[in-house]
């Protein structure tokens, strides 16, 4: 059996803050049940109790029946004064019937948003964590670093921090009308606003006009700042613009891309769901367009 965590008011305002130890240093991950939240990562899919059709996350670690190795939890902060963890959990272990390992995509809309966004977060240090046990420079076992999220080689002194990776996504808007494109990877007929990772010693905004340049061969400009979005899959930081048509025609890069156009608000083909911030995107143009906003 996974206990259940307590009642929150996700309607009221709930309040996470981010730390790598808990207040209390005599607070540890066996010091019993306790009412925290417990984010057991199996892979990349969370452990999720069932009740009644609903998904609450766990607030106590049953070690015997689901092999977690409380002495590899990383405690990730406190939210509303209720501890977080996030424990590695071994990919053999099943759960009992009250309870399933659910990846992160198919978690969504499931659990309150703020629940989902720290799932993301425990996923990818958890990740961090299993991937760099043995320093990438001499190759010797790494060891936590004290009053920090990193790993460091007591051999060399390398500090390994959580992986992120930048990346920028932008909707270019020409005449009232958005571009969009369906990308190769998509692994279905859908299409979404231009994207792709910040290069080395790169501005934000140039990576923008480059992968919108490389993807499609357009120009743009008024390269504007939207909002940014954590993306656990696996492990990068979305930051949103908006731009507009400078110059050029679409040519697309067919390594990449399988179609590209200028789309009218009544006219849209189908586009990402509500998880992501190429969604947002569109849903805030077609509300400055007057455009109807999709399910």
């Amino acid at each position: 059996m996974v206990d259940s965590v307590g009642a929150i008011d996700w309607n009221a305002v709930v309040t996470f803050i981010p730390l790598v130890e808990p207040p209390d240093s005599s607070e540890s991950p066996d010091a019993g049940p306790g009412e925290g939240l417990w984010f057991c990562v199996r892979r990349s899919e969370v452990l999720v109790r069932l009740d009644s059709g609903a998904h609450e996350l766990p607030t106590a670690v049953a070690t015997a029946d689901l092999g977690v190795d409380v002495e590899q939890a990383h405690f990730l902060g406190l939210l509303d004064d209720r501890p977080v963890w996030a424990a590695d959990v071994a990919a053999h272990i099943d759960p009992g019937d009250d309870a399933v390992f659910e990846p992160l995509f198919t978690l969504y809309g499931r659990v309150p948003e703020q629940l989902w966004t720290l799932a993301g977060r425990a996923v990818q240090i958890v990740e961090w964590d299993r991937t760099h046990r043995f320093c990438g420079r001499c190759g010797t076992p790494t060891e936590p670093a004290p009053g920090e999220r990193a790993r460091r080689c007591p051999a060399c002194h390398l500090l390994a921090f959580p992986r992120l990776a930048p990346a920028v996504i932008v909707l270019v808007e020409r005449d009232g009308q958005a571009l969009l494109a369906q990308g190769r990877s998509f692994g279905m007929t859908m299409y979404s606003t231009l994207a792709g990772f910040v290069e080395p010693g790169e501005q934000l905004e140039e990576a923008v006009a480059r992968e919108v340049r490389e993807e499609v061969g357009i120009e743009i400009a008024d390269i504007r700042y939207f909002r940014s979005q954590p993306w656990p899959f696996p492990h990068s930081l979305m930051v949103g613009f908006t731009a507009r048509w400078a110059g050029g025609e679409i040519e697309i890069d067919e390594r990449e891309i399988v179609d590209a156009g200028w789309f009218e608000p009544d006219g849209l083909p189908p586009i990402p769901g509500r998880l992501s911030i190429a969604r947002a995107l569109i849903d805030d143009w077609l509300s400055r367009t007057g455009g109807m906003k999709g399910e």
